[in-house]
């Protein structure tokens, strides 16, 4: 069985051939700004327009906790919106990440990689802003994507 692969650099620029789906995780408050988001809106304006819309419309749709929204923004490119955190600040709840809709929206992810044919390429998620630990995010990726045969790679950000 294969497992995750890390490298030094930047998630938005995955170097394989092939479909790639870039994977973060958004808040459930309709907040983008801060973060990893910042990167992927430097490459495409598509997938916060997409997140923001999504939120927008929320009555009307699945946005929430542990849900997952794929945006197309290259041939063989595509940005998967995963909301995996409650709010953006930590509190008397602790910190915004919600480990259960990271799970949640990557059984998603693992549905769409498989359709797509695509490895999948992220940053540490849920451990930045969100406040989580790579200890017990890394256990869902390999039990939701690894174990499907999806290739991961995750980007630790060279300085």
């Amino acid at each position: 069985m294969s497992e995750i692969r890390y490298v030094r650099g930047d998630a938005t620029v995955p170097s394989v051939k092939g479909v790639k789906l870039i994977a973060h995780v958004c808040n459930d408050l309709g907040g983008w700004g801060k973060g990893f988001v910042l990167a992927v809106s430097r490459r495409w304006p598509e997938p916060e327009a997409a997140y923001r819309a999504w939120h927008r419309d929320r009555a009307r749709n699945d946005f929430g906790l542990g849900a997952a929204q794929f945006v197309q923004v290259e041939r063989y490119v595509w940005v998967a919106n995963l909301i995996g955190q409650r709010g953006i600040r930590a509190g008397s709840k602790g910190v915004p990440v919600r480990y259960e809709a990271i799970d949640a929206a990557l059984v998603q992810l693992a549905d769409k990689a498989a359709e797509l044919d695509a490895s999948v390429h992220m940053p540490r998620i849920g451990c930045g802003l969100a406040g989580g630990n790579w200890s017990r995010v890394e256990p869902l990726i390999t039990q939701r994507l690894v174990r499907r045969g999806t290739a991961v790679t995750v980007y630790d950000h060279g300085d």
